[in-house]
C-alpha cells in the first residue's frame, strides 16, 4: 500500500502539519531574512541541459523551465533575491560544498547518499526514472532487460547510479542527458536510463525520432532544493527559507499553475519528507555493512587506468597527426596551387575552431548527417577521439612542419639538384633532417598540449584520466583531493614528455654531441 497516496489519512496528517508550519514560521521570517546577507544576491545554480525542467530559451537566449519559474516563485515569496547561474550538473554539489553557490535546483533526486554531502528542502517534484530504447525494441522493458546492454547515462545522476548496479552491462556517461539520448538516436549504445519526464520531453516536445520510453518508471524518487550543509550546532537558515518559500506558493495555488503550465495535468501529492530520507541512517549503515575499497585505492586505480588511456590517446594522435602534418606541409609548398588552396583550408578549419566542437561534428554529427541521408553508419568512441585529435594536431603540425622546410637554405636544394639527386632524395636526405632537428621544441610543446587536450574526449563519454576523476567526484563528491590527484597526474605526464625532449634534441644536435665527445 502506498502511504503517500491520495487517498492516505496519512495525506491529511502531513498537510495539517504543513498549514501548521506555516502558522508557526510566518510572523519569523523577516527577522530570518535580514540575517541571510542583508540583500545580497541568493545564488542559485543550475544545469540549462535539462528540459522542461531547466533550458536556453531560443528566442530569447535567456533561461527557462520548470525549476526556474519553481525558484523564482519560491524566492519572491520568502523574501530571496534569486541570481540563477549555470555549472555543469557533476560541479553543482562541489560548489555547494566549497560555498561559491547558495543553492541549487536542476532535476537534484534527494537520496541518503547525497543528503550526506549536501542538505535538502522538502520535495518540489514527484518523478521516476525511465528506460529509452530504440523504436521497435520490444525486449527491454525493465531494469532486469538491461543485464549485459551496452547503456548511456548523465553522470553523477542517479540514472548512472542504478546502471552501476545492474550486472554485465557496459556504462557509457555523457555531460547531459541530451547526448545520452543522442547516442542511442545514433545507435551506439542498447538503452538510456534518464529521468523520465526530461525524457518523454524530449520525445514528444523536442522532436526526438525513433526513439520510446520502455514500459513504466522504473523507480519513485523526488527532486529536492540542495544547499550546503550547515555547520555542527547551527541552524540551517537558507533551508528554512527556501522551505519557507515553497509551503507558501504550494499553499497559494502557484505551484499548481507552474505544474499545469509546464506539464498540463494537476500536480501529485508532495511529502514534506523524500521517502529516500526516512531511515537515512539505517539506509547508509546498512551500505557500509560490506567491505568498501578506501577511498585513496579506488582514485589511484582509477586514474592509472585513465592515465593508461591518455597516453594511448596522444601516441596515436601524434603518430597520425605526424603523417598528416608532413604531408600537409608538403602540399602546403608544392607548386600545385589548387592542392596549396585545398589544405590550406584544411589547416585554417581546424587551426580556427574548437576542438571541442570538431569532436561534435565527428562523433555526434556525422552518424546524425548520415542518417538523414538514410544511410546507417556509427563511429566507435576511441576512433573517433584518434580521428579528431589526428586532425587537430595534423593542422598545427602541418605549419610548424612548413616552417621547418623552408627554413633550411634553398641554396641546398640547388646544390643536391646539380648532384643529381632526386626531389625526394633531397628531402629524405638533407632536408628532413635539418628541418626536422629544427621543429623538435615546438613539436615537443604540440605533444604536451595534446596530453592536456584528451581530456575533452570526455563530452564523448571516452574514460581518459580527466573522466576517471569526474566518475570518482560523481560518487564520493570528493572534488577538490580527487581534482588535485589528476592535475598532478597531468604534471608527471606533461613533465615526463618534456625531459623525453629534451633528451632528444640533444641526441639530434650534432654540433653538441661532438662538443661533448672533445671535452669526454
Amino acid at each position: 500500500m502506498n502511504l503517500l497516496a491520495k487517498s492516505s489519512p496519512l495525506r491529511y496528517l502531513l498537510l495539517l502539519a504543513l498549514s501548521l508550519l506555516l502558522t508557526l514560521t510566518s510572523p519569523l521570517l523577516p527577522a530570518v531574512s535580514q540575517t541571510d546577507g542583508g540583500g545580497s544576491p541568493f545564488v542559485v545554480a543550475t544545469e540549462p541541459t535539462f528540459p522542461p525542467f531547466e533550458m536556453t530559451d531560443e528566442a530569447t537566449g535567456t533561461l527557462t523551465g520548470f525549476d526556474i519559474d519553481l525558484i523564482q516563485a519560491v524566492g519572491t515569496a520568502a523574501g530571496l533575491e534569486v541570481q540563477i547561474e549555470s555549472l555543469p550538473f557533476d560541479g553543482i554539489i562541489p560548489a555547494l560544498q566549497s560555498g561559491t553557490i547558495q543553492a541549487a535546483i536542476s532535476g537534484i533526486t534527494i537520496t541518503a547518499e547525497r543528503a550526506q554531502s549536501v542538505a535538502f528542502s522538502s520535495p518540489y517534484f514527484k518523478a521516476g526514472l525511465a528506460i529509452a530504447v530504440r523504436e521497435g525494441n520490444e525486449t527491454i522493458q525493465s531494469l532486469e532487460d538491461l543485464k549485459g546492454k551496452k547503456i548511456a547515462v548523465q553522470i553523477g545522476t542517479t540514472g548512472a547510479m542504478e546502471a552501476a548496479k545492474i550486472p554485465g552491462a557496459e556504462v557509457v556517461s555523457f555531460d547531459s542527458a541530451a547526448l545520452a539520448l543522442q547516442e542511442l538516436v545514433n545507435r551506439k549504445v542498447d538503452a538510456v536510463i534518464n529521468d523520465g519526464p526530461v525524457t518523454l520531453f524530449a520525445i514528444k516536445e523536442a522532436g526526438l525520432r525513433g526513439v520510446k520510453v520502455a514500459g513504466e518508471s522504473v523507480t519513485e524518487e523526488f527532486y529536492g532544493i540542495a544547499l550546503p550543509l550547515a555547520r555542527p550546532g547551527e541552524t540551517n537558515q537558507n533551508q528554512a527559507l527556501v522551505n519557507y518559500g515553497l509551503f507558501q506558493i504550494i499553499a497559494d495555488g502557484k505551484y499548481k499553475a507552474l505544474y499545469e503550465k509546464w506539464f498540463g495535468a494537476e500536480p501529485p501529492f508532495l511529502p514534506l519528507v523524500a521517502p529516500a530520507m526516512v531511515g537515512t541512517q539505517a539506509a547508509l549503515e546498512q551500505a557500509q555493512r560490506g567491505p568498501r575499497e578506501p577511498f585513496f585505492i579506488t582514485l589511484f586505480r582509477n586514474l592509472i587506468r585513465g592515465a593508461g588511456v591518455t597516453v594511448l590517446l596522444t601516441v596515436f594522435a601524434v603518430f597520425f597527426g605526424l603523417i598528416g602534418g608532413t604531408l600537409a606541409a608538403l602540399a602546403l609548398i608544392s607548386p600545385a596551387k589548387i592542392l596549396q588552396w585545398l589544405f590550406r583550408i584544411y589547416v585554417e578549419f581546424f587551426r580556427g575552431t574548437p576542438m571541442l566542437v570538431q569532436l561534435f561534428i565527428i562523433y555526434f554529427g556525422l552518424p546524425g548527417l548520415f542518417k538523414e541521408l538514410g544511410m546507417e553508419w556509427t563511429l566507435d568512441r576511441f576512433p573517433a577521439a584518434v580521428i579528431a585529435l589526428s586532425l587537430n594536431v595534423a593542422a598545427y603540425l602541418a605549419e610548424i612542419i612548413r616552417g621547418g622546410i623552408q627554413s633550411v637554405d634553398p641554396g641546398q636544394w640547388e646544390a643536391c639538384q646539380s648532384l643529381g639527386m632526386t626531389p625526394w632524395q633531397t628531402l629524405r636526405e638533407v632536408i628532413f633532417p635539418q628541418a626536422f632537428r629544427r621543429v623538435l621544441p615546438p613539436l615537443g610543446n604540440e605533444f604536451i598540449t595534446l596530453i592536456k587536450d584528451t581530456s575533452l574526449t570526455a563530452v564523448i563519454g571516452f574514460s581518459e584520466l580527466f573522466r576517471e576523476g569526474q566518475l570518482v567526484v560523481a560518487t564520493t563528491y570528493k572534488a577538490f583531493e580527487v581534482y588535485i590527484a589528476v592535475a598532478l597526474v597531468y604534471l608527471v605526464l606533461t613533465t615526463l614528455s618534456s625531459i623525453a625532449f629534451k633528451a632528444l634534441e640533444h641526441y639530434m644536435d650534432p654540433v653538441g654531441r661532438a662538443k661533448k665527445l672533445a671535452t669526454s
